[in-house]
């Protein structure tokens, strides 16, 4: 099994800026795909954004486009979201999540490993 522990949530105002990390340790092999999926009350769990463990490519959902980077440290098995310009729309539980595979899948179901969540609020 993997284990994934997030880390770098908190309350900030809109405009502002987090970076989330997300450590990962157990069986964990840096090919994996890497991927940061969010959920806010009364909606779907939605993918943010994914990384292969290539780093070659990247996946970010349209509406965080141009504000959210997605980046990774391999020899730290770690995987980072720095988010800049944060809106209130960005509110929710941000859950880091392992792909076993080399390629990134877009919905929840192709992930294998999830963290705990952490709590990202913005306000206006």
């Amino acid at each position: 099994q993997v284990q994934l522990v997030e880390s770098g949530g908190g309350l900030v105002q809109a405009g502002g800026s987090l970076r989330l990390s997300c450590a990962a340790s157990g069986r964990f092999f840096s090919g994996y795909t890497m991927g940061w999926f969010r959920q806010a009350p009364g909606k779907e769990r939605e993918l943010v954004a994914a990384i292969t463990g290539s780093r070659t490519n990247t996946y970010y959902a349209d509406s965080v486009k141009g504000r959210f980077t997605i980046s990774r440290d391999n020899a730290k098995g770690t995987v980072y979201l720095q988010m800049n310009s944060l809106k209130y729309e960005d509110t929710a539980v941000y859950y880091c999540a392992v792909d076993r595979t080399s390629v990134i899948h877009t919905t929840t179901h192709g992930y294998d490993y999830w963290g705990q969540g952490t709590q990202v609020t913005v306000s206006s």
